[in-house]
Order: structure tokens, then C-alpha cells, then sequence
């Protein structure tokens, strides 16, 4: 039997595949802070922890018997995969469960974002409607527009997949030619073709900021970002300011570069959907996750090893 601790309270069913290790928990979901994560490290063999927890060099040298960090999260910006390889610790994440439930949100944002429903919904709410008019919250059609995706794995094919469903038009963009029909070889391109921009790439150096100030211009006046991504990887001041200045038509983020907090000039910005990280947030999906990484825990500490490794530990 092994130590493990748990960061945070997750679904119910979601450690069953570690029955029989003890699990470590505090009462409550307040989240651990950085020092208390290190603190606890230190008596554990291994760690099941959520992308708000960073798993840094401290963590992961804190004690001599850690062996395996399952993150509950596809990306795994969170974790310094160097150092736990240096530690001879894996590190695994929940590739794959998550990627339907992350695309109808993202596709979610693409409609409210284009028809200015958040909009449209806080003046109902606020009294502010007094009746239709023919003129009212004019948005642009998703049907029969272009969409360009940045990024091309599971939840951008998926997106992609429902984008064909509404009779749009999909581009995708990489770094590297996928040889399938869409297939844009620059971001410059694709930005300025598509009237959706819809992000989906991990958080790297590479990708920080990948949409700023020059590549909001190449955007149409009339397109419409969406990012269920990670925040880093739009300028959020760049975003704010294209909007404010009718550079381009909507947003609809799931995703910050701070969170929780959100940059009040995106509060404030015009036609904006703004979600609360929920991308992956169906109880289904969420307790999949959970599961996929206690079950790759479970394997590690019995030595043996799992398919969603993202470190050559293990």
C-alpha cells in the first residue's frame, strides 16, 4: 500500500482505481498552497493533482519515495516535465476523455460569440429589452463561414467535425503538413482567411502569446476568436484593444492568463463570451479524467506502465 495524495476533491468514482493505497486529503476543496504541496510531498510515493497545482522542481525533489504525478488535465503546462524526469518521477495526463466535451463547449463560444447571445442575454435580464427590432444584436452566420483552426489534434478535430455539421468551411493550421485537405502551411494565412479562429495548442514558450497586436490584424474586421485552449496563448491586452477598436468582431474565452482573475478590460470589452474554465465540465467527462489518472498511479506504482505517459519515466 501506498501514500498518495490528492489535491484537490475530485468526482465521485474518480480515485476507485486507487482503492487499497491510502489517500491523503484535506476536508474541504481549498487548495493547497505551494509550500503545503511541498510539505505534503514529501511523506508520498505519489501525487494526483489538478492543472492548478504546480508540480515544480521543489515539489518533485521534496521526498526520496515519490514516483508518479498523475495530472488531471490533458495539458500539463503545470508540471515541470524536466525536472521529474531528472527525479526518475512519470508524469501522465487524461489525453482523449475530455476532447468531445471540450469541443462542444468550444463550438458553444463560436455561436454565442457570433450571434451575440451573452449580449443579447444580459439586456433580457436587465430590462433593458422593450421588444423585437429588425436591427437588434445583428451578429454573422456560422453557417457557410469559413473556419480556421490552430491546431489539429483530438479537440480541434472535433471541433472541426461539428464545424462540417453546420456547413462551414475548416482550415486547420501546424506547424508541420498533415497531408489532409485544409490544411493552411501559415498562421498568417489562415488568420486572415477565416471568419472563425477557434485555438487549440498546448501552452509551450513557443505558443505564449502566439495571437498578439500583428496577428489580430491580419484577422477580418467581421471574425471571431475563440480560445478553450490555454490563456497564455493570446496578448488578453492585444484582444481587449482589437475589440475595442472593432479590429475584430467577438471573442469567446474559456481560457485566461491569470486565472481566476480576469483583466477587467476584458470584462469590459464589447461583444465578449467569457466562461469560467468549464471546457472539460460535464460530470461524465470530469470523473473519466479523474479516473484515467488515478488508474495511471495505480499502474506506475505496481510497476507498470501506462499508455498516457508524457515523461520517458516509467
Amino acid at each position: 500500500m501506498a501514500r498518495v495524495l490528492v489535491t484537490r476533491q475530485l468526482p465521485p468514482g474518480g480515485l476507485d482505481p486507487l482503492q487499497g493505497h491510502e489517500l491523503l486529503q484535506r476536508d474541504g476543496d481549498q487548495p493547497l498552497s505551494h509550500q503545503e504541496l511541498v510539505e505534503a510531498a514529501a511523506g508520498v510515493e505519489a501525487i494526483v493533482c489538478l492543472l492548478t497545482d504546480r508540480i515544480d522542481q521543489e515539489v518533485l525533489s521534496a521526498g526520496p519515495n515519490l514516483k508518479a504525478v498523475g495530472n488531471v488535465a490533458v495539458g500539463y503546462d503545470n508540471v515541470d516535465v524536466a525536472a521529474a524526469e531528472r527525479a526518475g518521477v512519470a508524469v501522465c495526463n487524461t489525453p482523449g476523455v475530455l476532447d468531445e466535451t471540450t469541443a462542444d463547449v468550444a463550438f458553444g463560444l463560436i455561436l454565442a460569440a457570433s450571434r451575440r447571445f451573452s449580449e443579447a442575454e444580459r439586456d433580457l435580464r436587465a430590462g433593458r429589452w422593450h421588444g423585437w427590432g429588425i436591427n437588434q444584436y445583428l451578429g454573422h452566420d456560422v453557417h457557410g463561414a469559413t473556419l480556421g483552426l490552430v491546431g489539429y489534434g483530438r479537440i480541434g478535430r472535433a471541433v472541426g467535425r461539428r464545424g462540417e455539421g453546420f456547413g462551414m468551411r475548416v482550415l486547420h493550421h501546424t506547424r508541420r503538413p498533415t497531408g489532409e485537405p485544409g490544411h493552411v502551411a501559415g498562421l498568417d494565412e489562415l488568420l486572415a482567411e477565416a471568419d472563425v479562429v477557434s485555438l487549440h495548442v498546448p501552452l509551450s514558450e513557443d505558443t505564449r502569446h502566439l495571437i498578439g497586436r500583428r496577428e489580430l490584424a491580419l484577422m477580418k474586421p467581421t471574425a471571431v476568436l475563440v480560445n478553450t485552449a490555454r490563456g497564455p496563448v493570446v496578448d488578453s491586452d492585444a484582444l481587449a484593444e482589437a475589440l475595442e477598436n472593432d479590429r475584430i468582431f467577438a471573442a469567446g474565452l474559456d481560457v485566461y492568463e491569470d486565472e481566476p482573475q480576469v483583466p477587467p478590460r476584458l470584462l469590459a470589452a464589447p461583444r465578449t463570451v467569457l466562461l469560467p474554465h468549464v471546457g472539460s465540465g460535464s460530470l461524465a467527462t470530469r470523473t473519466a479524467m479523474a479516473r484515467m489518472a488515478a488508474d495511471c498511479v495505480r499502474a506506475i506504482l505496481a510497476g507498470e506502465r501506462p499508455p498516457n505517459l508524457v515523461t520517458r519515466s516509467g
